[in-house]
């Protein structure tokens, strides 16, 4: 049975609702990617250099990035070689096996980390205009659905409104949003987040934090501080630190996530506005070169639309609508 045959199997064992998510929310980049692949296999009938080099510039135009791309290939190469591959047809089952594996790196799709004793504490970093307070108010609505009890606290208390759009998601939601006037402490408000979770027999506190400019060191002491005050009140807390980045930043995205992982331990990327780039590739450089997992997306406006990362379902989703994937079929 063909790779892409498996693959498909796979995937139609998760709901069709979020199989749809993916190729819809991933079309901007498939179209992009996978339909400038085409176009290159359709013009060419042997594999060769040239075609190799090419391919490199579409890749790197969908920001996989340099360094990422450049494995890509090579591993494209040596693969072509010991399989004695000659049609260029052959080239995009290939690549999305090698995709697959690049994107699964050796645990497969990693889940949440929760705590099964206690609360669970998840801290979200990330600048301004990332879309963090939209996903923590998205990521409160799906926890919620699964029986957990979630509070909020606003620790963003720097940007303007940033409290106020918090609040909203929570009656939205349904959840307690812990407070302070804007301006205060962000720790301050994180730890009494921290206790009003705890006295209220909470599962999951969600900390919003201060849009940091990550070239400001201050703000990044500040942002450790919050930390320290995690660790202090719930052993073995922040169970998560999820740094929220804007996919369609590109290679910005990359340089923000290399800073914060300076200042505090981030453990996953949750990759906003998906849907609205043709750059997706920016998901393969981040999991290879960073070596953090992506593990939720924003695959459109509503609530429903943040989904857990999931590998096959990316890669299907870039591929699944190929012409050349259908006539290998």
């Amino acid at each position: 049975m063909s790779f892409f045959r498996k693959l498909r199997e796979k995937v139609s064992k998760t709901t069709e609702s979020v199989t749809q998510k993916f190729v819809s929310g991933l079309s901007k980049t498939s179209s992009s990617l996978v339909g400038a692949m085409e176009d290159l296999i359709l013009r060419r009938n042997k594999i060769d250099e040239e075609l190799f080099e090419e391919l490199e510039e579409i890749l790197i135009s969908a920001d996989v990035g340099v360094s990422t791309t450049m494995e890509l290939v090579d591993r494209l190469r040596q693969e072509v070689k010991e399989r004695k591959i000659q049609d260029p047809a052959e080239l995009q089952p290939l690549m999305s096996e090698i995709l697959l594996e690049m994107m699964q790196g050796d645990g497969g799709t990693p889940s949440l980390a929760m705590n099964d004793e206690g609360l669970t504490v998840i801290l979200f970093v990330g600048v301004n205009g990332v879309g963090k307070t939209t996903t923590i108010g998205k990521m409160a609505h799906k926890l919620k659905s699964r029986g957990k009890k979630v509070v909020l606290a606003a620790g963003d208390t720097f940007r303007a409104g940033a409290i106020e759009q918090l609040e909203t998601w929570g009656e939205r939601v349904g959840v307690d949003v812990i407070k302070h006037q804007a301006g205060a402490d962000p720790a301050a408000v994180v730890y009494d987040g921290i206790q009003a979770a705890k006295s209220r027999g909470a599962d999951v506190l969600l900390c919003d934090t201060a849009g940091r400019l990550h070239s400001k060191v201050n703000l990044m002491e500040e942002l450790k501080k919050v930390y320290r005050v995690v660790q202090r009140e719930v052993p073995g807390a922040p169970h998560e630190v999820l740094l929220v980045l804007d996919a369609t930043t590109g290679q910005n995205a990359l340089q923000q996530a290399k800073t914060f992982s300076q200042a505090v331990h981030v453990s996953g990327i949750v990759l906003t506005k998906l849907d609205g780039t043709a750059k997706g590739g920016i998901v393969i450089a981040i999991r290879n070169e960073l070596d953090l997992p992506v593990k939720w997306v924003g695959l459109g406006e509503k609530v429903e639309d943040l989904q857990e990362f999931d590998a096959e379902q990316f890669v299907h989703g870039l591929f699944g609508q190929s012409r050349l994937m259908e006539e290998a079929e």
